[in-house]
């Protein structure tokens, strides 16, 4: 895209921003918006909140871009196989559009029923629908652990940022649907169906846009930056997160062909390197220290290698454990069921052994687990001692929004 170019839609789009009607718009810059695609509309975007256009008002202004692009965006997405990634999420969009469609539907009748004993069947279908609808938050968690982050190392950071603001709108319809099927009783059957009403149509207003900005937008961008080899993995991570109770089974069937895994990139000196990114010996001390638990790590020959230090232990531990027997750090009385439980993990009878004792006023849960590598192997038992006394008194909730300095 020419300077000239980007900076005549930046102007269309600061004129959207000013109040000037879309039409207007976009009859004034139809030149300009002809062949413009998602990738250019991203990184436009990316520019103007770099430039102080706050993330609220881009999503605003993303639903009349949407508009204006229109034609432009509807005709760029290429051919893809049934079992891509981006397939399989534009299926299960097409399916819960009909559902939020059948929710419509079903809240429509229920809203014309005085009593709610001509209702049953109705609210009945109704609970099968929140039930799915509470299961596509596997969809969503797809896209913001897997597919965003990769689309964000390419540069394309605002148009996710975007899409995750509306999951979290749909989810708190999907948490009301819920719990309005759930206790039925507690608003009467008029309240019942009038938040049952207001709630479908905010569903049946909200997916459809939100979906099609997706499809239209951040997916083919996706489509313009994401390499080969990255959809690969992207398809990989897919199938261990999971997918949703109506994601059609011949589309997660398919399991893409074996490749050889990419080579890992050399790791800095001082760098350690895992399978799931890299730290520094400092970072990986600072973290294990951090962690509220004690952990104690004893290798395949029972023998002490590894042991934590954080702030508050429960336990002593020294530094003259290291390299010392385990059987030789427990009392006799206890040395049986500890020769019992690392056997039990050698033999791969058990993977976890715990118990929770009172010490000082304090309830400890102990727990040892069997540590494997990827074949299944053993490689040694970890011990994890935790206070949860205070753990145990926690009621109702607290969300990242509630925290306060």
């Amino acid at each position: 895209m020419t300077e000239d170019r980007k900076t005549q839609i930046k102007e269309a789009i600061r004129q959207l921003h000013a109040g000037v009607p879309p039409e207007q718009v976009k009859e004034k810059f139809r030149h300009v918006f002809e062949g413009t695609d998602s990738l250019e509309i991203a990184k436009i975007e990316e520019e103007l909140a770099k430039e102080g256009v706050k993330r609220e008002e881009m999503r605003r202004l993303c639903d009349v871009h949407m508009a204006i692009f229109k034609e432009q965006l509807e005709k760029q997405m290429p051919n893809l196989q049934p079992s891509q990634p981006i397939s399989i999420l534009m299926e299960e969009h097409k399916i819960m559009v009909k559902m939020a469609e059948q929710l419509v539907t079903l809240a429509n009748k229920v809203l014309k029923v005085i009593d709610i004993r001509y209702a049953t069947e109705e609210i009945h279908q109704v609970e099968h629908l929140a039930e799915d609808f509470t299961d596509s938050e596997k969809h969503y968690l797809r896209e913001e652990n897997v597919l965003f982050p990769i689309i964000e190392k390419h540069g394309i950071t605002e148009p996710p940022a975007v899409m995750w603001m509306e999951h979290n709108e749909i989810r708190e319809l999907e948490k009301k649907l819920h719990a309005l099927v759930k206790d039925l009783d507690a608003a009467g059957f008029q309240g019942f169906k009038e938040q049952l009403w207001e709630t479908a149509k905010s569903l049946g207003n909200l997916l459809p846009n939100h979906f099609y900005k997706e499809n239209n937008v951040l997916f083919p961008a996706a489509m313009s930056v994401v390499t080969a080899e990255e959809w690969v993995e992207i398809r990989r991570e897919f199938d261990e997160i999971g997918y949703c109770c109506f994601t059609p089974p011949e589309l997660i069937t398919i399991v893409p062909p074996a490749t050889a895994a990419a080579p890992v990139q050399a790791a800095a000196e001082g760098v350690l390197q895992f399978e799931t990114g890299n730290l520094t010996k400092e970072q990986l001390d600072g973290v294990l220290n951090a962690i509220p638990v004690d952990i104690t790590f004893v290798d395949a020959d029972d023998t002490v290698r590894y042991f934590n230090k954080p702030e508050q232990r429960i336990f002593v531990r020294t530094k003259a454990v290291i390299g010392r027997k385990v059987q030789k750090c427990h009392p006799e009385k206890s040395l049986h069921i500890v020769s019992k439980i690392v056997d039990s993990f050698k033999t791969g009878k058990q993977n976890v052994a715990e118990f929770w004792i009172n010490l000082n006023n304090r309830l400890v849960h102990i727990r040892f687990f069997a540590v494997r590598d990827a074949n299944g192997k053993y490689l040694g038992t970890m011990e994890v001692v935790q206070n949860v006394t205070d753990i145990q008194k926690l009621e109702g909730e607290r969300r990242l929004l509630d925290w306060q300095e």
